[in-house]
């Protein structure tokens, strides 16, 4: 004879219930936004030790006009002409007194042999120097 046990509803115990687990997803966004912040400080170190390194023309040929030399007055004006242009066009004012410069340095240009710089021309000049802005 077999034993049968009568089947009792249950009230007490509810069923399985799916429960939705999204920790997972919480985790890989919380990593990727980590990410996309660290990338973001590296670019930003990049670019600004580039920016540190990078050549200025300006500040190269500002440099040469303070280092020209007018005990050759030939030299010194094809370099103050050539290097002065990089500052010309900044301002109106100082495209004025590039022309005015280049103008009194034409005079030594273009001789074979040549005087040296007179002190109006050199007044010209550092009056150049003082307007540039780099």
């Amino acid at each position: 004879m077999q034993n049968k046990i009568p089947e009792i509803p249950l009230h007490d115990i509810k069923p399985l219930v799916a429960i939705h687990e999204y920790s997972l997803y919480y985790f890989l966004a919380l990593v990727l936004l980590g990410l996309l912040v660290l990338a973001g400080i590296i670019y930003l170190i990049v670019k600004y030790f580039q920016a540190r390194n990078a050549f200025n023309i300006r500040k190269e040929h500002f440099e040469l006009i303070n280092q020209v030399d007018f005990k050759d007055a030939k030299r010194s004006a094809y370099d103050l002409t050539f290097y002065g242009a990089t500052f010309a066009n900044d301002t109106p004012q100082m495209h004025n007194m590039y022309e005015k410069m280049f103008a009194k340095l034409e005079a030594y240009k273009y001789k074979k042999d040549v005087d040296e710089i007179d002190d109006e021309t050199r007044g010209y000049v550092d009056v150049y120097r003082g307007l540039i802005d780099v």
